[in-house]
């Protein structure tokens, strides 16, 4: 009886990969801890924040969502504010063509 292989070739049916043999054999080259560490580095450098790894009680999970609400509603008013601001000049714009075509005829 054949002793079953991990490691597979390229040309039994995969359809997409081209023969690169490196997407069928491949390994875990980092164990988890140390990713779990890189990605609590990078989000600290980016966005100021630490992951913590322990259970939140109520009051700190609603102080959470309501950061966030709050986040969300701002962004929302910027945007408004933002939509208004250049939907003002292409509304007159468009009046000032429309009246020029008009006085034409």
């Amino acid at each position: 009886m054949a002793r079953n292989k991990r490691r597979h070739s390229t040309g039994f049916g995969y359809i997409g990969f081209g023969n690169n043999q490196q997407v069928f054999n491949q390994s875990t080259r980092k164990a988890f801890s140390s990713l779990k560490e890189k990605l609590n580095r990078e989000t600290h450098y980016h966005h100021q924040v630490d992951f913590l790894h322990k259970t939140l009680t109520k009051a700190e999970k609603q102080a959470i969502k309501n950061n966030i609400k709050k986040q969300e509603q701002l962004r929302t008013r910027k945007t408004i504010i933002v939509f208004v601001l250049l939907a003002i000049p292409v509304v007159f714009f468009f009046k000032f063509f429309i009246d020029k075509l008009a006085s034409n005829f």
